[in-house]
């Protein structure tokens, strides 16, 4: 969640949500256009908001979302893998790391992968649900 205010209230670094941050992201998030969303989940996964998601950023991020079982006896091995896996699906230019153009090209080719690296986006059902409550 941290992650989501802070693609929210760009600009704004170090200070409290501000109202016009919040309507904008609310916005995307529950009704932004496929290009909305791509920059949106883009900003979310950049860690550092340099521009790129690195293989650091990713193993955080997978290692975040990832259920660790208790018999594993390296579950970062199995992250990884995932990472190099990861990589070689969304690093298009093959210099090591995905820039926002990578990312929109992998999500643009398989939809499937805009929220690889954790769910960010709300699911259809609950989208319907919060804005029927606004229009009640």
């Amino acid at each position: 969640m941290e992650r989501i205010f802070c693609a929210w209230d760009t600009g704004y670094e170090g200070m409290p949500l501000r109202l016009e941050g919040w309507i904008v992201g609310l916005s995307i998030f529950l009704r932004g256009s496929e290009a909305e969303k791509v920059a949106f989940c883009f900003r979310v996964y950049d860690l550092n908001s340099d521009g790129y998601i690195t293989k650091d950023e990713m193993f955080i991020l997978l290692r975040n979302c990832l259920i660790k079982q208790p018999q594993d006896e390296d579950p970062d091995e199995g992250v990884r893998d995932l990472v190099e896996i990861a990589l070689r699906k969304f690093d298009i230019d093959k210099d090591g790391k995905v820039s926002f153009q990578d990312f929109t090209t992998a999500v643009t080719e398989e939809p499937l992968l805009l929220e690889a690296f954790g769910q960010c986006l709300p699911s259809e059902g609950a989208t319907i649900s919060f804005l029927s409550t606004l229009q009640a």
